[in-house]
């Protein structure tokens, strides 16, 4: 079967995470994305350590089933390329602070002329207009400005930042489903268009529930640390070998933790007979339940508590992630031999789908330059224009 994105051509410009991420998604569904990386050097995550083989782990994780493109972008025949290039692809995909994809000849207006179907996706730190849209993004900026921070740590604490760069890969994922949704319309219109996110909008975007209760209520919710900031008991407690997290979203819930834990007693008290007044005498029952949680083992309760129909589970360190049973039955960690890396251990992409027939990484993450030749071969250029560009330093890379 076929892969859904098969038939379309990306030009990725993209460099960092937010970009790569949703560049990373297109290529995870089949889209042949050619990753432009600027000489001498590429993406500057590269060189962001760790390193697997010297290669910066920050690349390895979110540039798989790429194509590498090695151009030198102060040469304005290697621009000139990348310029040809866009004329030719189905999407692409940039990054850049707002302006400069204008000052290289590589912005919508002027690609969507010489191609007029073409779908051009962006992505800004904070929007391409208004008082902050000349302004560069970073993820933690985003997760400051966009109130996430405020949402995140315990109660009077200090602001506290998520331990994945949620922005980058939220804004990522945002502009990849409308990439998505603009091909499926280029089917109906034969019109390309422009998608626009940044990673303020994708994080204001998620705010949910938290954001409702401020639009709907003029609530300025804080931190609620590790416990749901309405529903309780919903949260963190503490089995015998470490942290556990129970969730009792509804009455019923409620009523057979106490059943499971043999504290029925609780059931009788009114001060816990509604999720509000569970709510306000949080910090009393917590203390309650964790006296019954201490006497086993976090993975017994899970299974006692699962089987009674609470939702239930341990919190685990990495290392217990990928150990796990379920995560490893799932997939979730795939091998591909790589040029200088050996057999490398990539995540996979969290879709199943038939057209995966099992298998979501299909190619490495690839060396700078790798490809030169052979896209520039399918995108039109002759080999002796190809050679030119080498001779004159405008393409290269370690892979070239």
């Amino acid at each position: 079967m076929p892969l859904p994105l098969e038939t379309i051509r990306v030009l990725d410009l993209t460099r960092a995470a937010a970009g790569p991420f949703c560049t990373m998604i297109l290529a995870d569904f089949g889209a042949d994305v050619v990753k432009v990386e600027p000489l001498p050097n590429g993406d500057l995550t590269r060189l962001w350590g760790p390193y697997d083989h010297d290669i910066g782990v920050y690349y390895l994780s979110i540039n798989r089933n790429k194509r590498g493109l090695g151009v030198d972008f102060r040469n304005e025949a290697g621009l000139e390329t990348v310029r040809r290039m866009a004329a030719r692809a189905d999407v692409v995909v940039e990054n850049f602070k707002p302006g400069t994809t204008a000052a290289m000849g590589l912005d919508y207006e002027t690609v969507s002329r010489a191609n007029p179907g073409v779908i051009y996706g962006s992505i800004t730190g904070m929007g391409s207009t208004g008082p902050y849209g000349s302004w560069p993004g970073l993820d933690q900026i985003a997760q400051g400005m966009s109130g996430m921070m405020s949402l995140t740590g315990e109660p009077g604490g200090a602001p506290t930042r998520y331990g994945v760069p949620i922005g980058d890969f939220t804004a990522g994922m945002w502009c990849a489903l409308a990439v998505t949704a603009a091909v499926a319309q280029r089917h109906v219109t034969g019109k390309g268009q422009r998608v626009e996110t940044s990673l303020l909008a994708a994080l204001v975007g998620l705010l949910s529930v938290q954001g409702q209760r401020y639009l709907s209520n003029g609530e300025v919710p804080g931190q609620a640390g590790n416990d749901h900031p309405t529903i309780y008991p919903y949260g963190l407690f503490e089995a015998k070998d470490g942290p556990l997290n129970v969730a009792t979203p509804s009455d019923k819930h409620w009523q057979w933790l106490c059943r499971v834990l043999d504290c029925e007693e609780l059931l009788a008290e009114e001060k816990y007979s509604t999720n509000d007044l569970r709510r306000a005498n949080r910090d009393e029952l917590r203390e309650l339940l964790n006296v019954r949680f201490r006497t086993r083992d976090a993975i017994d309760w899970t299974k006692e508590l699962m089987e009674g129909g609470i939702p239930t589970g341990p919190v685990y360190s990495l290392d217990r992630v990928f150990a796990d049973p379920q995560v490893r039955q799932q997939g979730m960690v795939e091998e591909i031999d790589h040029p200088t890396a050996g057999l490398l251990k990539l995540l996979s992409n969290p879709i199943r789908m038939d057209a995966f027939e099992g298998r979501t990484v299909r190619t490495p993450p690839p060396l700078l330059g790798q490809h030169n030749r052979d896209v520039l071969e399918e995108y039109g250029f002759a080999a002796e224009a190809i050679a030119e560009l080498e001779a004159a330093g405008a393409i290269g890379g370690e892979g070239a």
